[in-house]
Parts: structure tokens; sequence; C-alpha cells
């Protein structure tokens, strides 16, 4: 598996055999993926919070959603296993009110039984709205 590209949670299904209801529901779309790098959008409607601006959680779930699609392949490359989140951490810098953001997924270690991402998540001018890590542990098959 050298490389995907997605549209809307198709290529999640198709990997891992499951739908991705939250990348969905969120209108997230992945545009390429490689265990050592994922891109993926997210439009800012349909995720604000009350004030009109780009919502935090949907931020931390587009930030999760490309680290777990890093960490899933990286999984079945290495022992054909999963990966789970075990822990999130995100710096909101700016806010945004219209178009999609961009999130760029990059491994900064892949193991054999962890692999941590940073997140960069830029809006449409390239300014930075958020930065996150995510760790996920790597499950071996039963």
């Amino acid at each position: 598996m050298d490389s995907v590209e997605e549209k809307p949670s198709d290529g999640m299904a198709a990997l891992l055999g499951l739908p991705n209801p939250a990348a969905d529901r969120m209108g997230i779309a992945v545009l390429e993926a490689t265990p050592e790098r994922v891109v993926g959008t997210m439009p800012v409607e349909g995720n604000t919070q009350p004030y009109g601006l780009l919502h935090g959680g949907a931020s931390c779930v587009l930030a999760e959603t490309l680290g777990s699609y890093g960490a899933a392949l990286h999984a079945a490359v290495t022992h054909g296993g999963i990966a789970v989140g075990v822990d999130l951490n995100a710096t909101h810098h700016r806010s945004a009110r219209t178009g999609v953001v961009t999130g760029v997924a990059t491994a900064v270690h892949l193991g054999g039984t962890a692999a941590s991402y940073e997140i960069v998540i830029t809006d449409e001018r390239g300014a930075r709205i958020c930065t996150a890590r995510l760790t996920c542990l790597l499950r071996r098959p039963a």
C-alpha cells in the first residue's frame, strides 16, 4: 500500500472494511494517504460553533481522522493489525468562518506498537488554524 486517493470516507471503508460515519458527517475527504503522510479536507460550513467559527472539536475530528488513517495504513503494512487512538491534543491558533480547511498528518514515529503524527490544519490562505498531535496504539490481529 503505497498511496491512496480518496473521496469522503470511501477509502477508509475499503481499507478496513468498515464505514467511517464520523468522517462522512463532517464532510472529510482524504486526498492522499501513505503511512508517512495523509492529506485531507473538511468544509467549515456545517462544522461551526454558535459564533459561526470552525468548532475546535471539528478540527480535532479532522486531525484524528487523518492521523488514524495513516496509523491504520502503517499497522496494515507492518503486521496486518489495526490502529486505535490513545492520545490527542490540539492547539487552536486562529478561527475560520468559511471555506475549506486542509489537514496534513505527518508521521513523527512509526513503530511496531505505536504510531504518532503531527497534524497541521490550515485555511484556504495557508494560515495555520490548528496544530495537533495524535498517538495510536497498533494492535496485532487476534
